[in-house]
């Protein structure tokens, strides 16, 4: 054990004093790393070593863990999970047996974690434990696998590539990128659940690269595993998309650019269907589309601007289309059509739009149908509108 200035360990508080004095409580992983990094860590992972279920129980911790023992603190309600160990039996990173008992290291249970980096821990006194020369690989900014078992997990191939994306500094061994390819070789990346696939990637689209994200998953040339059978939008992209992507700074931007940029409708569908994406960035993404496929027919009489403008459902969701015209024209350039669909937006908000329809409507004929005077009336006040811009 060593001691260092950036670990300032941790109270023994009443729930913790209530375990048998055998059993020992760390923190781990992911908060250990930042805090030698000097950087703030949103929340702990805490291991006990030498306790059983009904120490954890007795001691008022709630279970939640349905694979293996997980707690719930009573007071903070951080996660609390008995040391375990892990042994390969399925497909897929859920394709694992867990044991845990008292008897299980803490040695054991960091053994079984991705990285070097990630397995260290730290007790409250503030002393470091590290088995696995996490703080050395820290120093060096290297990405290294702990044991040949990170081969057994499809799912730290993701993860490797979204820690790229926040440490922009930080390498990987050239033997733990030789794992990756064995895991890509393998047909493992097949297995992963599409949620998991979706949720690391979109971690990774929030962090502060995520082209290193990318670029490693490109480098593997494993799209095609992640999503067998559908276009994938990255796997074509040079520095100019990069930047362009880097450049923005909400994860669902990111998205939105990627698939409606690079992805026609059919496609969108097809890679939002494989990847179980949110329905709110798979409509952005193919209203993004329209948008382009609308710029690129270079029409902007007032007949093609009022199809345009039911096609993206501009009369229920005007903020959507703002939004989506605001990013095309800062990525594309603004032009009058930029223009004059922010005019558009505008009016409609203002209830322009409303009353215009409306006074259509209320001289209607008794015979006419008021579904076709709204939508003559709607193209009337496009029209209207467009005389006034263009």
């Amino acid at each position: 054990m060593a001691r260092h200035p950036e670990l300032q360990g941790f109270q023994l508080d009443s729930a913790i004093e209530r375990l048998p004095a055998r059993a020992k409580v760390y923190v781990v992983g992911g908060a250990v790393r930042d805090a030698l990094m000097g950087r703030t860590s949103s929340d702990r992972d805490w291991v006990v070593v030498g306790a059983t279920v009904d120490n954890m129980l007795a001691a008022g911790f709630t279970p939640v863990g349905s694979d293996f023992p997980v707690f719930l603190h009573p007071r903070t309600h951080e996660e609390y999970a008995l040391a375990r160990t892990e042994r390969k039996s399925g497909h897929g990173y859920k394709g694992f047996t867990f044991h845990a008992d008292p008897s299980v290291t803490l040695e054991e249970d960091l053994a079984r974690r991705d990285f070097t980096v990630n397995a260290m821990a730290m007790n409250a006194k503030g002393d470091l434990i590290d088995p696995f020369q996490g703080f050395t690989d820290l120093q060096n900014k290297c990405m290294r696998h702990v044991s040949p078992a990170f081969s057994e997990d499809p799912l730290r191939v993701l993860r490797l590539a979204r820690f790229l994306a926040r440490f922009l500094d930080f390498s990987v061994a050239e033997e733990t990128m030789d794992l990756c390819r064995e895991l890509r070789e393998s047909g493992e990346l097949k297995h992963l659940v599409a949620e998991r696939v979706y949720a690391e990637l979109n971690k990774g689209m929030g962090e502060v690269k995520p082209s290193r994200m990318i670029k490693l998953i490109s480098k593997l040339n494993a799209w095609g595993e992640l999503a067998p059978s559908c276009p994938v939008p990255f796997s074509g992209f040079d520095k100019p998309e990069y930047d362009r992507l880097n450049g923005l700074s909400a994860a669902e931007a990111r998205w939105v650019y990627c698939l409606g940029f690079f992805l026609d409708v059919a496609q969108i569908k097809a890679l939002a269907k494989a990847w179980r994406l949110p329905r709110n960035t798979e409509d952005l993404a193919i209203v993004t589309r329209q948008c382009l496929d609308f710029l690129a027919q270079c029409t902007t009489d007032s007949s093609s601007f009022g199809r345009f403008f039911n096609q993206v459902d501009l009369y229920r969701k005007p903020v959507r289309l703002r939004q989506i015209n605001q990013l095309v024209a800062q990525l594309s350039g603004e032009g009058p059509v930029h223009v004059f669909v922010e005019k558009a937006v505008a009016e409609l908000e203002q209830g322009h739009y409303k009353t215009f329809v409306g006074d259509k409507i209320a001289n209607a004929q008794p015979s006419e149908q008021v579904a076709q005077v709204a939508s003559e009336a709607r193209q009337a006040w496009v029209s209207e509108l467009h005389s006034r811009y263009f």
